[in-house]
């Protein structure tokens, strides 16, 4: 079964910046889209960005993330990253990494494999 570990979050002053990585052990990543999703307080989990083994990128994330938030991929370590930048207090939240065969999806349910999540905290 594959397992996937976030890291990276913590606690950054708004205009900031963290790399959120997520990496896969237990089986490679060739076969699979990545995705990340945050839930923030008082919200539905939701889809940001997904990557799949081409490294071809699709975009959930609404206007506030446009330009800020990158994800990429490294096959070699068999990690995928989260480029977070200009980071405001209201992206707080839960950031967790997922997987699904093949293709990217932007919804949850669409995941088989799940990690347990990092939290970030953007406050002065």
């Amino acid at each position: 079964q594959l397992q996937l570990v976030e890291s990276g979050g913590g606690l950054v002053q708004p205009g900031g910046s963290l790399r959120l990585s997520c990496a896969a052990s237990g089986f490679s990543l060739d076969n699979s889209a990545i995705g990340w999703f945050r839930q923030v307080p008082g919200k539905e989990r939701e889809g940001l960005s997904c990557i799949n083994k081409r490294i071809a990128v699709t975009n959930y994330y609404a206007d506030s993330m446009k330009g800020r938030f990158t994800i990429s991929r490294d096959n070699n370590k068999n990690t995928v990253y989260l480029q977070m930048n200009s980071l405001k207090p209201e992206d707080t939240g839960v950031y967790y990494c997922a997987a699904r065969p093949y293709v990217c999806n932007g919804f949850p349910g669409g995941y088989d494999y799940w990690g347990q999540g990092t939290q970030v905290t953007v406050s002065s």
